[in-house]
C-alpha cells in the first residue's frame, strides 16, 4: 500500500497539548497524595457525574475502539449486544444491588470483599487472578498503542510501547486513582470529538445508510449469509450458521448476557473502583447507571466505523486500504479510517483521540492492580502491620511493576487478529466464575468460605478444560479437538457459560458439605436477605435517584433493542 498521509505541526501539537493536559493533572494532584488512600482510594470524595464519565472511560480502551471496530467490520450490528445485553443490564445490577455492598462494606476492594463475606483462601484466589487479568489487559492497550503509532507516526514498534507506557505511567504515579480518574473524564470527551466526524463523513462517502446497507448485503451473502446479516441483532440468532458469529440465542444471552456481562460489570474491580470512589452510598449507586446512557450510544462512533470500513473494502475507486499492509488485520480498521478521510488537523485530533483511549485503558487497569496488589497480596501476605505511609510507598512501586510486566504481555496480544476475541476469553476465565461466586454469596446466606474457594478453582478449570478441547480460527484444542465453533467471540461465550455452570454447581454442593463459619453478624451488610435496605438521602432530586434512573436507562436499552431486532 502506497501512504498518501503525513501529519504536520497542527496534529503534533494537538498531541503535545493533550500529553501536557494529562500530566499536570497528575502533578496538580500530586501534592494531595498523602496517604495510602488518597492514592490508591481517590479519597471517596468525587462527584457522581465524575465517576459515571471515569466509569465508561477506564472501559473505553483498545477494547472499545480497536476492539469493537474490529468487531462492527467482521460481525456487524451483532456487536451492539456487548453494549445492550452485554453491558446495561450488569451496569443496573450493580448500581440496585451491588454496590450498596462494595460501598457499604467498607471494603477497599473487591477481593477484599470476598474475604469479608467468605474466608481468606477465597480472597487470595480472586486478588492473584485479577492482577493478572488487569496486566493483560493493560499489556493489549499497550500494544494496540505501540501498532498504532509504528502504523501512523512511522515510530518503532518497541520504542513506542516504552514510550506510552512512561506516559502513564507517569501520572498514575504521581496522582494516583484520582488522577487516572480526572484524565478519564477527559479522555471520555476527547475521544467523542474525535472520532464523531469519522463517522458522518464515511457514512456520507458510502451512499448514506442505504448505501451502507446495500454494500455490506454483498458482504453477508459473499459469505454465505442473508443480504441484512450484518443489519440486525437478535433477527439471525435462531442458528449459529445463519449470522457471523456464530452465536445462536441462548450463546447470546447466556454467554454474554447474563454470564459474561452481568460478570465483568459487576465483579471487575477496574470499573468497581470508580463507584467506590464516589463522595456517597448515593453517588457510588448512580455511578454505572450515569455511564450507562452514555454507553448506549458509544457503539455509533466505534461499531459503525468497523461497518463502514467493511462496506468500503467493496469499493475500489474509494481507494481505501487497511493501513499496516495486513488486510486481515481488524484492528487497523479504525486508525485506516483516521487517515483515510481526516485531513490535517482533525487528523491530529483524531489520532489523539485514540491515543487517550488506549491510555485510560491502561491507566485503569494499572490502578486497579496497585490497588490489588498493596491491599489484597502484599498486606495480606507478605507484610502485614505496616504503617500507612509504607502501604503508600508500596502502592507506588506496585505502579511501576504492574506498567512494567504489562510490557511484556502486549507482546502475546500480537497474536490475536481482534484483540476483542481475546479479552473476552480472558474475561471467560476470571469474570464468568467470579460471577458465579457473587450471585451466589449475595443471595444464599448458607454459602461457604469453602464452597467459594472450590467453585472458583472448578470455574476456572472448567474454563481451560472447555478451550482446550474446543478450536476456533485456530485458538485453543490444546488438549485434543472435540468441538470446532464458526468463531472465537462463540469460543468465548461458551468457555464462560461452562466456567459459570461448573463454579455455581460446585458452590453450592460444597457448601452444603461444609459448616458455615460466618455468623448472622458477621453477614449483616453483605448478604441480601441481612441488610437493611437503602434509603436515598433527603432532598435528592427524583431524576438523581438510582432506582428512578435505572428505569430510564432500562427503558432507553428495550427501545433500541426494539429499534435494531
Amino acid at each position: 500500500m502506497t501512504e498518501t498521509y503525513s501529519l504536520n505541526f497542527i496534529d503534533y501539537a494537538i498531541m503535545a497539548i493533550y500529553f501536557a493536559f494529562v500530566l499536570g493533572i497528575g502533578w496538580l494532584l500530586k501534592k494531595y497524595m498523602k496517604s495510602s488512600e488518597q492514592f490508591l482510594e481517590g479519597g471517596k470524595s468525587i462527584p457522581a457525574w465524575i465517576t459515571g464519565l471515569a466509569f465508561i472511560s477506564a472501559n473505553l480502551g483498545a477494547l472499545e475502539v480497536f476492539g469493537m471496530g474490529a468487531s462492527g467490520a467482521k460481525y456487524g450490528m451483532l456487536t451492539y449486544h456487548f453494549y445492550l445485553i452485554g453491558a446495561i443490564p450488569g451496569m443496573i445490577f450493580l448500581g440496585i444491588f451491588m454496590m450498596p455492598f462494595y460501598y457499604g462494606s467498607k471494603a477497599r476492594s473487591v477481593p477484599e470483599y470476598l474475604k469479608l463475606r467468605f474466608d481468606e483462601k477465597t480472597r487470595g484466589f480472586n486478588a492473584f487472578a485479577f492482577a493478572i487479568m488487569t496486566i493483560f489487559a493493560s499489556g493489549i492497550s499497550m500494544f494496540a498503542l505501540a501498532r498504532l503509532l509504528e502504523v501512523l507516526l512511522h515510530w518503532n514498534f518497541h520504542f513506542s510501547l516504552i514510550a506510552s507506557a512512561v506516559i502513564v505511567l507517569a501520572y498514575t504515579y504521581l496522582g494516583g486513582l484520582k488522577s487516572a480518574i480526572y484524565n478519564e473524564v477527559l479522555q471520555f470527551f476527547l475521544i467523542v470529538a474525535g472520532m464523531t466526524p469519522l463517522v458522518i463523513i464515511g457514512l456520507n462517502d458510502v451512499g448514506g445508510l442505504s448505501g451502507l446497507k446495500d454494500s455490506l448485503g454483498i458482504v453477508a451473502t459473499g459469505k454465505g449469509f442473508q443480504p441484512d446479516a450484518w443489519l440486525h441483532t437478535w433477527h439471525y440468532l435462531g442458528s449459529g450458521k445463519s449470522n457471523p458469529m456464530g452465536v445462536e440465542w441462548f450463546g447470546m444471552f447466556m454467554g454474554l448476557g447474563f454470564v459474561l456481562g452481568c460478570g465483568y460489570w459487576c465483579t471487575n474491580f477496574l470499573v468497581v473502583q470508580r463507584g467506590m470512589a464516589a463522595n456517597s452510598m448515593s453517588a457510588a449507586r448512580r455511578t454505572p447507571l450515569i455511564g450507562a446512557i452514555p454507553k448506549m450510544f458509544i457503539p455509533l462512533v466505534v461499531v459503525v466505523p468497523g461497518m463502514i470500513a467493511a462496506a468500503l473494502m467493496l469499493m475500489p475507486d474509494k481507494g481505501f486500504q487497511l493501513v499496516g499492509g495486513n488486510q486481515s488485520d481488524y484492528n487497523m480498521i479504525i486508525p485506516s479510517m483516521l487517515v483515510h478521510y481526516y485531513p490535517n488537523g482533525l487528523l491530529g485530533l483524531g489520532i489523539t483521540a485514540l491515543m487517550a483511549s488506549f491510555m485510560s485503558g491502561m491507566a485503569g487497569n494499572v490502578t486497579a492492580f496497585n490497588t490489588v496488589f498493596t491491599y489484597d497480596i502484599y498486606q495480606s501476605y507478605i507484610n502485614k502491620g505496616k504503617s500507612d505511609k509504607h502501604y503508600l510507598q508500596v502502592g507506588q512501586f506496585a505502579t511501576i511493576f504492574g506498567v512494567a510486566v504489562s510490557i511484556l504481555t502486549a507482546y502475546v496480544a500480537a497474536s490475536f487478529n481482534n484483540i476483542m476475541d481475546f479479552l473476552q476469553l480472558i474475561f471467560a476465565f476470571v469474570n464468568a466464575p467470579l460471577f458465579a461466586t457473587f450471585i451466589i454469596g449475595m443471595f444464599w446466606k448458607r454459602a461457604t468460605g469453602n464452597g467459594a474457594f472450590w467453585g472458583l478453582i472448578a470455574g476456572t478449570f472448567a474454563a481451560a478444560v472447555h478451550h482446550g478441547l474446543t478450536l476456533a480460527e485456530g485458538k485453543g484444542a490444546w488438549i485434543t479437538q472435540m468441538h470446532e465453533y464458526p468463531s472465537g467471540m462463540a469460543q468465548s461465550f461458551w468457555t464462560a457459560i461452562f466456567a459459570f455452570a461448573a463454579c455455581f454447581i460446585v458452590t453450592v454442593v460444597v457448601s452444603l458439605l461444609t459448616r458455615q463459619l460466618k455468623s448472622k453478624d458477621d453477614l449483616t451488610g453483605l448478604v441480601y436477605s441481612l441488610t437493611p435496605r437503602i434509603k436515598d438521602e433527603p432532598g435528592i432530586p427524583w431524576f438523581e435517584r438510582p432506582v428512578a434512573l435505572a428505569v430510564v436507562v432500562g427503558v432507553i436499552s428495550i427501545v433500541l433493542t426494539i429499534l435494531l431486532w
